[in-house]
């Protein structure tokens, strides 16, 4: 099997519970180190692997694929120098903090000949994976609308100091915001219009931290909203259609499991409580059923399987430079409907 070797731009949180952990499994990939300026942490978990001093001492290795997973302003940058060395990337999102910027990283990697993902991992959580199953299934008939929450209650700042400081990364619509767009994309397409509502509700916040995202599509709408006040949590994903409704609660555990230091495999990964299944209310043949849906399980070694088979065996990508470009088109609709109070069009 052909082993890919990769290196991570960064050994924080990201580097070592979302992507380490997996590279690590993988038959297909050789981790072969991090850049770390000042922290050297990654070989206290990978004592044969390397620390990089600087971006230029990785790319100069012999490395074939590299994660950037640095903070969101940063992204454009890194990524269009390890597509310059003739790299394959793997960008966070925000893919990057402007449509431009996304534009041109795709055309560098076309023009090269490499390989270009966006680590949309939440397409691969369990509760995700449900809804696209009951969605694609029918059993809810013509949709009439969706609802999207990523709430959490945390009122106090982050220490981080990129996440709290005015930049062009910061903020809950680059942070959790991708997220949700890029999970209503994949179901439903790119949306005719926008219309958002962005806010600062924590004390003395610099950066947005409320969204309310409305993707206007020919025929039903689409809800996405994210906030850092939500004690008591609203369903995760609410559908309703002409014949039924799905209601499910955000279940995945698999980010908490990885915190925990737990380590992922291929066979009970990424199962979440039964408690937390969805709940179907529909009718099927002239019958109204009202029943819990088993949740699917979720595992985000799919999206490094996917980048493996894209650079091995020269598939497509399992998150494009193209869906990150459709995701930035999104964003950078909400934040002028919301600067001008009007629906912004996109099509």
């Amino acid at each position: 099997m052909q082993k890919i070797k990769t290196a991570l731009l960064s050994y924080g949180m990201s580097g070592k519970v979302f992507h380490a952990p997996f590279l690590n499994i993988h038959q297909g990939f050789e981790l072969l180190g991090s850049w770390e300026r000042s922290k050297k942490l990654i070989q206290n978990d990978y004592p044969t692997v390397k620390s990089y001093p600087t971006i230029d001492d990785l790319l100069a290795d012999d490395v074939d694929l590299v994660i950037v997973n640095t903070p969101v302003g940063t992204h454009y940058e890194y990524a269009k120098k390890v597509l310059l060395a003739g790299k394959h990337a793997v960008v966070e999102k925000a893919f990057t903090t402007t449509v431009a910027e996304a534009e041109e990283l795709a055309a560098i990697a076309k023009e090269k000949g490499l390989k270009l993902a966006v680590f949309q991992n939440r397409r691969w959580d369990s509760d995700f994976k449900t809804v696209q199953k009951v969605i694609t299934e029918g059993t809810l008939g013509d949709l009439v609308e969706a609802e999207f929450h990523f709430d959490r209650y945390n009122p106090l700042l982050s220490p981080k100091a990129h996440k709290e400081t005015v930049n062009d990364g910061a903020g809950i619509l680059k942070d959790l915001g991708p997220h949700l767009i890029d999970q209503a994309v994949c179901l439903f397409g790119s949306p005719k219009s926008v219309f958002a509502d962005i806010r600062y509700t924590r004390e003395n916040s610099l950066v947005d931290d409320w969204i309310d995202l409305l993707l206007i599509y020919e025929d039903f709408r689409v809800r996405l909203k994210a906030s850092f006040f939500v004690r008591e949590a609203n369903p995760a994903y609410t559908i309703h259609g002409k014949k039924g409704s799905f209601l499910k609660p955000r279940g995945d555990v698999q980010e908490d499991e990885l915190k925990l230091g737990k380590k992922p495999n291929l066979d009970s990964w990424g199962t979440e409580s039964e408690s937390l299944q969805g709940l179907l209310h529909t009718e099927i043949d002239g019958k109204e059923i009202k029943e819990k849906i088993p949740t699917l399980q979720g595992n985000y070694f799919s999206f490094f399987d996917g980048v493996y088979e894209a650079i091995a065996n020269n598939k497509l990508e399992p998150v494009t430079a193209q869906d990150g470009v459709k995701v930035m088109q999104i964003i950078e609709a909400a934040i002028a409907s919301n600067a001008q109070r009007t629906v912004i069009n996109l099509q």
